[in-house]
């Protein structure tokens, strides 16, 4: 099981969601020449499907992004700046791997930040 988890910033909640090379390489499906690649992942809140596109820049530095999907997925669960994805490969040797996101929002008291706690929200898709 490999797992990348992220605070998020303006850039993640408003166009798309960056994530560190290493990650995607040992545990996105081959981009088979390509700079693309869609692949599946279950919330873990509420067992809901969705569908995300990984791409990588065509020149320069390949940093892998989600776009497709992303900005979806951060209006339903109403993602905000400050709080916290995770990106679970169950297994990434495994022919067709199996994915999994969760979000989590920022638990404070007195302003101070004491935690994160999943957030179950169910998808409102048109």
């Amino acid at each position: 099981m490999t797992t990348c988890s992220k605070i998020l910033s303006k850039t993640d909640t408003s166009k798309a969601l960056s994530l560190p090379t290493k990650f995607f390489k040992y545990s996105l499906p081959s981009f088979n020449g390509g700079h693309a690649v869609s692949f599946q992942a279950m919330d873990e809140s509420t067992g809901f499907v969705w569908t995300f596109q990984c791409s990588t820049r065509k020149k320069g530095h390949p940093k892998p992004v989600l776009s497709r999907g992303w900005l979806a997925f951060v209006r339903s669960k109403k993602l905000k700046v400050g709080d916290k994805i995770k990106l679970t490969v169950l297994d990434p040797t495994a022919a067709v791997p199996s994915y999994r996101v969760r979000a989590e929002k920022e638990v404070k008291i007195f302003g101070a930040i004491f935690g994160y706690s999943p957030i179950i929200i169910a998808p409102s898709i048109p």
